[in-house]
């Protein structure tokens, strides 16, 4: 007997949240099928009643990941707003703290997956560069003033800081902590700077 259609969805949902912590944990190169499948709780054979390969799956990895970003720097930036408050700064604040640092398994995925999408295939490039697309234009959106052009500009100098900075601190925490948390106080430092000068 087979199984009904709702539990398909919930397999194959299965398998993507697996695969997006190992992912996330250890670098889309570094995860096997076989360690996935394992880790999803199914079987090679069953992975492939859901996807037709690893890039397949690495793709639905991606859109969801993208999605689940964009959904929650939205959220943030309402809550912000209803809070009163600068919501790039508090952006800047939350991005470029210890607690996101740590958080990979759930963090932004524009910076968890920098590393990797260069590599991957070309559906999941895409969906990384439409992720990344969408959250430039939700911070252009989030900044004073009625150029459009110079608030996508910021936006992009923004979060391109945000990511790097984070990257490099996450990237020497482990071998120089000291080192990790100056990278994101002096990065946060100087963003909030540069705004204030705005």
């Amino acid at each position: 007997m087979g199984v009904s259609r709702q539990q398909a969805i919930q397999n194959r949902q299965l398998i993507i949240d697996a695969a997006e912590k190992l992912f996330r944990e250890r670098g889309v190169d570094a995860v096997g099928l076989t360690e996935l499948t394992k880790a999803a709780g199914f079987t090679q054979g069953g992975f492939y009643n859901h996807f037709e390969s690893k890039d397949a799956l690495v793709a639905a990895v991606m859109d969801k990941a993208m999605e689940n970003g964009a959904s929650r720097l939205i959220e943030a930036i309402e809550q912000s707003k209803t809070m009163g408050l600068d919501p790039i700064k508090r952006q800047i604040d939350w991005y470029l703290s210890p607690d996101h640092r740590s958080n990979i398994e759930s963090g932004c995925p524009v910076s968890t997956f920098v590393g990797d999408v260069r590599r991957l295939s070309a559906e999941a490039r895409k969906s990384y560069a439409e992720g990344l697309a969408f959250n430039l234009d939700c911070l252009a959106g989030a900044f004073d003033g009625a150029n459009k052009k110079e608030r996508r500009k910021k936006a992009i100098s923004v979060l391109s800081q945000l990511v790097g900075t984070l990257t490099l601190s996450r990237a020497v925490v482990e071998a120089d902590p000291e080192l990790a948390d100056e990278i994101l106080k002096d990065g946060r430092r100087q963003l909030l700077l540069a705004l204030a000068d705005d």
